[in-house]
């Protein structure tokens, strides 16, 4: 077993079971395109590809659905770029709130795997998963390493940022463990288990005021 997760609020945020995350593209951010639904078939084509890489270890399903949504997909039509490098993405790790998955045009510029293995990178985060390298580079906020440590992961960067069988059979044990109940801490940290943004809402009661005169 090998991961780190995400504890910056304290706890470890794992998606429930049975979650499927609506989507929909942010229209706005499309408008710089020429041919918006292009991009728009593009990168549903990558998304497809790497749901696909992680297999039946996807601890969600992910539907598109512009009406009630949890995250939208926003292309930027700028680079993210500094004197470490540039930013590809960036996604979000699991909450009830309102998350997007952010593009930078400097992924487009990548190889067709590099631009899948970037998807793959970022659907781990919103599975949960930090980087390999959070406890010594990202100490701002927390994380809990589960298991042996190993830098040959798609939670890496370079030349060891490639999916392993690896990370898909521990993250599927994870989420297993912790579905079961077999699995409630990790060094002391407890696993929450969260619902995305339509599920939430959809269980808000609503009161209705009738006056008859």
């Amino acid at each position: 077993m090998d991961l780190v997760l995400h504890s910056g609020e304290g706890y470890i945020p794992l998606w429930k079971a049975g979650v499927t995350l609506r989507w929909k593209f942010d229209e706005e951010s499309l408008r710089y395109f020429k041919n918006p639904d292009e991009v728009k078939d593009y990168i549903r084509v990558l998304l497809g590809e790497a749901l696909l890489k992680w297999g039946d270890a996807s601890p969600v399903k992910f539907n598109e659905n512009p009406n009630v949504w949890d995250f939208k997909i926003r292309v930027e039509p700028v680079e993210n770029c500094s004197v470490a490098g540039c930013t590809l993405a960036r996604a979000f790790f699991p909450n009830p709130g309102r998350n997007e998955l952010v593009l930078f045009p400097t992924m487009f510029e990548q190889s067709l795997k590099e631009q899948v293995d970037t998807m793959i990178h970022e659907l781990g985060h919103i599975f949960g998963l930090r980087h390999f390298f959070a406890d010594l580079k990202e100490e701002a906020w927390p994380s809990v390493i589960y298991g042996v440590h190993k830098p040959f992961s798609i939670m890496n960067y370079g030349e060891n940022s490639e999916l392993t069988e690896a990370d898909k059979n521990d993250l599927k044990a994870l989420y297993d463990s912790a579905w079961s109940k077999q699995l409630t801490e990790i060094d002391g940290t407890q696993i929450r288990f969260v619902k995305p943004y339509h599920e939430a809402i959809e269980q808000i009661p609503v009161s209705l005021e009738v006056s008859i005169g």
